[in-house]
């Protein structure tokens, strides 16, 4: 069935379904882009994208595909390993409407799904009545049930409760030409109901009549076994089970348009058993002993897929055995057996929830974090996915090792130990053509090695195009030609998803990495971690799309922009594909002046929570300055750029006339104008600029002259501009603490910029000029330690710089260098005791912090001064320059609404708001009318408090004991204030 059209053709097939859908019909390049991929491989190229709004939408578009003979490949997620999720017809996108739980009946313990159900909304509804859907793949939180479905999905609690086919009890699916089909547990098929087409399923009687044998004798017992289809359930004694039979048929037969499915009974707690080995052969042995057990799971992982130690018991290899029970005490009493009869090196029971969360975390992340080994290697899919008879794993897991060995290959074994399924990435060589022959080579043998040990050649992810070719090695020719002989009692047309487990496309066809630059792109950046090549930077997006949550996770920032707008394009993912695609040149094809990809780049909020929260690293905000800075490269820029990109310089202008500035903003007509000129939203209220900055009431509070200060005795503060120039009153309040913690503050140097709205706003020629001349005016100062103020100037010192000075040593040495003012007081005043403050606290992590960074300071401090309470995770919407920007405030306030907005609605009375940041303190107060603090505000106010009895009102007073020479690099020297 050809994909290709003809402009006339392709128009012909717009117009037919535009006037058949009422959902969205999209044949752009955006869309067509962002469906390229899934997490596979592989890359296929759409006509177009469908987003049906029903079961109707779904099967109107499959009447007109078939009129029109083109294919249909239906996608929910996107997570798919194996290629089944992408297509070069047309992609229903069943995620966008078609998300609703119809029915959830807590008596029956079913509900009913559309196919665009995300796993963790319905775990969600279903809780309240402690039930849940057992099926729980690593990417529960936006992997979707139609997905499921296709790919039959189980996930680690599949030695309790079975994989996806176990829990669903009844489909509606539409078929290829639009007629519909109900499918039950007893076997029976409704009389379609709808379109045009054939009906019913005329031939499958004969089918399995004829090859009763085969059927009852070439399928292998085995809890994991994925591959191909499940003819096996139409056998007699099985109630010819249309519904098994249809799960993991990969998109092949039909489109799932509703499901009803099982949910079974969550235990109350939960307790989790955490088993050493001396390697994974020894934990997959000792796995299967656990079943008799009945544990709810047996999950393996090896110690090279461990980055660091994360409270793992000592070993080369861990089980993790989940348990359950009506009490704590019954869940942990039943993990403790485990441990006991389990006779492992090592090992603990976890029994707190953040424990666990925080070691599952590890686990969950694995499809990520595997893709890069120890050294910075790439790995890919392919061969992650097979499973046998788990009293056979320990074995296979030697022999599968040699055979990496013997390719000169490696991977990091791990997975669901007690079903017997293995999960790892391989550093394939996928880029070069001896590596895709060495590729193909090793896949072939691998199946051969799974056969031999009676395995599927998956257990899980389906087949795909990753191993479809191979399933002749699996079950044998003749009943290859029987999964042929069903496929075409389903779709006789052949129009569903074809070259997926029928007629296979070879597994070395459709890389998605032939397509890239053969050469490294002329880039700003360094890419320290890629080599300094922007393509592989962008390779790192393996589409898991951890990034399409619809919540942060715990205190994650990733990805704000998408749980804002819902729309793939402004996910994380979505936009590294666009990348990907500008890069190929064939659907995105003017390069770094894409619209495309600048529209999907411009909801960026530049967070940066991409480089800490997604398993790879993608750094979408360091993709995104690359990208502007080529884009508008000898191009009239938006004003913006200007105004807010070039703020440093406007607002040293200001400084000497800050007072008549502030009047005239306050005269709306003025400011309305301001704003419509600069590019600033309508919506915002423009900041205010201090009478006096940090730099001047710094010089007058120490004065001049010449004081002996030894050097461990001295702080250097970063004069970052928001604090200089719009929050001095945080400045003044760290030299107060830092002076309370017996240190002399210092400047170090005067006109310094770390470059940061040149960054967000991809002016990176100019970017550079700053970094350098700040380099040179901070002289000696360079590599002394820095406390810096404002986290987003901490987090451009921190990475920016040195990426963007990769040759220049000095930058790394100043990198090395930052602190917050926590860290600081942490590594450099340990003894200093903070003022006891006593009182709730909430507020805003900043997003740069905790990408970057990391806040496990500032926790501490705040918990010794008292300050009870978490800030809020994700992201507070501002994000500097973004949230003033004209065009973003709904996007910004959507943001802030998600958890910062209702947790200061929630704060009882006198709690403390805390945020370091300067936008997540304007967006406070803008927002949330309320005046959040930096901590150095909170403590220095504790600290007059605490001294107010003894020597009455007003600032604290220096320490007097300091020696040795104190100066400004720049020759400035100050003295103590007399």
């Amino acid at each position: 069935m050809a994909a290709h059209r003809t402009p006339s053709e392709s128009a012909a097939l717009a117009q037919a379904l535009s006037a058949a859908v009422r959902g969205e019909v999209d044949f752009g390049p955006t869309a067509r882009a962002l469906t390229t991929m899934d997490a596979s491989n592989y890359r296929r190229v759409p006509l177009a994208v469908v987003t049906p709004r029903d079961a109707d939408d779904v099967a109107a578009a499959l009447a007109v595909c078939r009129s029109h003979a083109v294919p249909v490949v239906p996608r929910g997620g996107g997570t798919s390993i194996a290629g089944q999720a992408t297509g070069t017809g047309v992609v229903l996108d069943l995620t966008r409407h078609m998300r609703k739980i119809v029915d959830l009946d807590a008596e029956s313990r079913t509900a009913v799904v559309q196919p665009g159900v995300i796993l963790d909304d319905l775990r969600t509804a279903a809780a309240p009545h402690g039930l849940t859907f057992g099926p729980d793949p690593s990417t529960h939180s936006r992997c979707t049930l139609g997905g499921m479905i296709g790919n039959n999905s189980c996930g680690a609690h599949s030695v309790a409760w079975g994989t996806t086919a176990d829990n669903v009890r009844a489909l509606t699916v539409a078929r290829y030409g639009g007629d519909m089909l109900r499918l039950g547990r007893a076997g029976e098929a409704e009389p379609p109901t709808g379109l045009s087409g054939p009906t019913g399923l005329i031939g499958l009687p004969e089918l399995i009549g004829e090859n009763l044998a085969l059927l009852r004798t070439g399928f292998p017992e085995l809890p994991r076994r994925i591959s191909g289809y499940a003819l096996d359930a139409l056998l007699p004694e099985r109630g010819t089970d249309l519904v098994r039979a249809f799960c993991g048929s990969e998109g092949t037969l039909g489109v799932v348009t509703e499901a009803t499915v099982r949910l079974v009974e969550a235990p109350a707690a939960r307790a989790l058993a955490v088993l050493a080995y001396a390697d994974e052969s020894a934990a997959a042995e000792a796995a299967c002993g656990l079943l008799p057990f009945q544990p709810l799971t047996v999950e393996g992982m090896a110690a090279d897929l461990v980055r660091e130690p994360a409270g793992l018991p000592r070993g080369g290899a861990w089980l993790f055995v989940e348990t359950g029970g009506a009490t704590p005490a019954e869940a942990r009493a039943h993990a403790g057996r485990i441990l006991r009869a389990a006779d492992a090196p090592a090992g603990l029971v976890v029994t707190d929830p953040a424990g666990q969360r925080a070691l599952w975390r590890i686990r969950e992340d694995a499809a990520g974090t595997a893709t890069r080994m120890p050294d910075g290697t790439e790995a890919w899919p392919g061969w992650e996915d097979c499973a046998v008879p788990p009293a056979r794993l320990g074995p296979y897991l030697r022999d599968f090792r040699a055979l990496l060995a013997a390719h000169g290959l490696r991977g990091t074994p791990y997975g669901h130990f007690g079903d017997g399924c293995i999960h790892v990435r391989i550093d394939f060589d996928l880029l070069d053509p001896e590596g895709v022959v060495r590729f193909r080579r090793f896949s072939e043998e691998l199946a051969d090695l799974v056969v031999a040990h009676g395995g599927s050649l998956s257990g899980e992810h389906g087949d795909g195009q990753a191993r479809a070719e191979l399933l002749p090695r699996m079950y044998g020719d003749e009943l290859v030609a029987l999964f042929s002989r069903f496929k075409n009692i389903w779709d006789p047309y052949g129009g569903m998803n074809p070259g997926i487990l029928t007629q296979p496309a070879r597994l070395d066809e459709n890389l998605r990495f032939e397509v890239l630059p053969k050469r490294p792109v002329d880039v700003t950046f360094g890419y320290p971690h890629d080599g300094g090549d922007f393509s592989a930077a962008v390779r790192r997006c393996v589409g898991v799309a951890k990034c399409r949550t619809a919540e942060p996770t715990g205190a994650g920032v990733m990805c704000p922009s998408f749980r804002a707008t819902g729309e793939e394009a402004h996910s994380t993912r979505g936009r590294a594909r666009l990348l990907h695609e500008m890069l190929a040149g064939e659907v995105i094809t003017d390069g770094w002046r894409s619209t495309e990809v600048r529209d999907a780049l411009d909801l960026c909020l530049s967070c940066k929570g991409c480089r800490s929260d997604c398993p790879v690293g993608v750094d979408m905000a360091t993709y995104k300055a690359e990208f502007l800075h080529h884009h508008y490269r000898g191009r009239l820029r938006p004003a913006a750029h200007y105004a807010m990109g070039r703020l440093p310089v406007w607002l040293r202008a200001a400084a000497p006339v800050a007072p008549v500035l502030n009047a005239l903003a306050r005269v709306r007509p003025l400011a309305a104008l301001t704003k419509r000129l600069a590019g600033i939203a309508p919506e915002r209220t423009l900041p205010v600029l201090a009478r006096e900055t940090f730099t001047q009431w710094l010089g007058r509070h120490w004065g001049r002259g010449t004081v002996i200060l030894s050097n461990d005795q001295v702080v250097t503060v970063w004069p970052d501009t928001f604090t200089n120039h719009l929050s001095p009153e945080v400045g003044r309040a760290a030299v107060r603490v830092l002076e309370a913690a017996g240190r002399r503050t210092l400047l170090p140097g005067r006109g310094l910029c770390c470059g940061l709205t040149y960054v967000s706003t991809g002016q990176l020629d100019k970017a550079r000029k700053v970094m350098r001349r700040t380099l040179d005016r901070m002289g000696d100062c360079v590599g002394d330690p820095l406390v810096v103020l404002e986290p987003s100037c901490a987090a451009t010192l921190r990475t920016d710089l040195s990426e963007l000075l990769p040759d220049d040593p000095r930058a790394a040495e100043l990198a090395g260098s930052v602190r917050t003012l926590a860290q600081y007081l942490e590594e450099y005043a340990p003894h200093w005791q903070p003022p006891r403050l006593d009182r709730p606290a909430t507020g805003q992590t900043h997003c740069h912090q905790h990408a970057v960074l990391g806040d496990a300071a500032d926790r501490r401090l705040r918990e010794r001064a008292g300050l009870a309470g978490e800030l809020s995770g994700g992201c507070c919407g501002l994000a500097g320059n973004f949230g003033f920007e004209k065009g973003h405030w709904t996007v910004s306030a959507a943001c802030a609404e998600e958890t910062l907005l209702p947790s200061v609605r929630a704060a009882e009375p006198g709690t403390e708001f805390l945020a370091d940041g300067f936008s997540c303190r304007t967006q406070m107060e803008q927002l949330g009318g309320v005046r959040a603090r930096h901590l150095a505000e909170v403590l220095a106010e504790g600290l007059a408090a605490e001294a107010a009895p003894l020597t009455g009102c007003g600032p604290v007073q220096p320490s007097s004991d300091h020696g040795g020479a104190a100066h400004f690099p720049d020759g400035h020297r100050h003295e103590e204030e007399q």
